[in-house]
């Protein structure tokens, strides 16, 4: 049912989702997205961590872990044209974590989305000699998803790798229709679906250290270039041909990215990531993706957490008060300008177990007034389930 669920719904609802794959997910948890987004370097046994899979040993040796979180989205679109105003919702993911052995070896399984496309846009206007008026439309729905399956060792006291395993599936329909105002010309309706199927891997690593009321913590991922199984299929629908266009003729880019976060008496932490997605040595399309307008993507991100005092008797001090920044490039040329997204959030601790009810409030903004201007308010609740499951009752 949750599988359903996602592949139902529309994560965006951007114009910019309009090419490629659409809306990329970075699959922090929603204690994190507080943050900034940081992730790589992150390690704490309060939150599930799909993006660096050499942190699942960070959980209890006793504890079971869950991490459910839907999120609504407040977009505005301004260009020269004018305005509007979209509303969207949807389930983000659903995680848990568990320990296999001891404090050696510890496991993670998910879903989580890949990408989305959600796009409705119409331009009216008329051939050069006026004689004809017509609405050109343009469609876009769908979402890529995945489930994983994650592994972490600590190999030593300090030091952890990890990898998850990814299947990944979804269409991606992009549909164009071209109207006419005036009786006896017929409508014109394409759709150009993009199929895929596939298995990647994402490999992980965590140097951490403590000394007396410190922690360190230095991580880094890595997935290879890998080739991704799809189909993409041109139907016309007046005469109801699907005309197949391209078959395998996509690769998943090489990712790479290193982040470090520091934590004082598990009261304050501080927390950076660096992520390159090589989209431009990717093929698209049949095509180097630079020659498709496609380039690689950098993201930065910086994010706090602070709470007062984790054994407070007080519950204001036990909360947990998050802020950060993230700044990516658009992975398409024509973009251009930055994404720019800051954040904030607030984790409340449940009373009696090791629950934790986050909250985070985004505010991103890309494009330029010189063309398309996004500005969007998104607000996500997640529930970080935590409850003692391995242990012997003494009688």
């Amino acid at each position: 049912m949750l599988t359903i669920g996602l592949m139902a719904q529309n994560m965006t609802s951007s114009p910019y989702s309009r090419e490629a794959y659409g809306d990329l997910n970075e699959n922090v948890p929603t204690a994190y997205r507080a943050m900034g987004g940081v992730g790589f370097g992150m390690r704490n046994n309060r939150a599930i961590n799909p993006a660096q899979p050499a942190s699942y040993t960070a959980c209890d040796t006793l504890t079971f872990m869950m991490d459910v979180s839907a999120s609504a989205n407040w977009s505005r679109y301004a260009d020269s044209g004018g305005k509007k105003n979209k509303a969207n919702g949807n389930l983000e993911y659903v995680t848990m974590q568990f320990p296999l052995y001891k404090q050696w070896i510890a496991m993670s399984v998910g879903l989580l989305p890949y990408s989305s496309v959600g796009y409705d846009i119409a331009l009216s206007d008329s051939t050069a000699n006026g004689d004809y008026h017509y609405t050109k439309t343009y469609i876009g729905t769908g979402n890529i998803s995945e489930v994983y399956g994650g592994l972490s060792f600590n190999v030593l006291n300090w030091f952890a790798v990890g990898a998850n395993v990814y299947y990944m599936w979804g269409d991606l329909t992009h549909a164009r229709a071209l109207t006419f105002q005036e009786s006896g010309l017929n409508t014109t309706i394409q759709d150009v679906i993009l199929s895929v199927s596939n298995v990647r891997l994402r490999y992980g690593a965590q140097f951490f250290h403590t000394w007396g009321k410190h922690t360190m913590n230095v991580g880094a991922i890595f997935e290879s270039k890998m080739k991704l199984h799809s189909d993409f299929i041109l139907i016309e629908t007046q005469t109801s041909d699907s005309i197949p266009i391209y078959q395998d003729g996509w690769q998943l880019p090489m990712v790479w990215g290193v982040g470090a976060s520091y934590n004082w008496a598990g009261r304050l932490t501080i927390g950076f990531d660096f992520e390159r997605q090589c989209m431009a040595d990717a093929l698209y399309n049949g095509a180097e993706g630079r020659y498709e307008g496609l380039q690689d993507k950098n993201r930065f991100a910086f994010g706090l957490e602070y709470r007062h005092n984790p054994f407070g008797r007080k519950y204001v001090d036990r909360m947990f008060w998050r802020a950060g920044v993230n700044v990516q490039d658009e992975y398409l040329m024509m973009v251009g300008a930055k994404r720019i997204t800051a954040s904030i959030g607030i984790g409340f601790p449940l009373w009696t177990i090791g629950t934790v009810i986050n909250t985070t409030i985004e505010y991103t903004h890309r494009g330029s007034s010189a063309g398309l201007e996004e500005n969007a308010l998104r607000f996500t609740l997640g529930v970080s389930i935590a409850e003692n499951w391995f242990f012997k009752r003494k009688l």
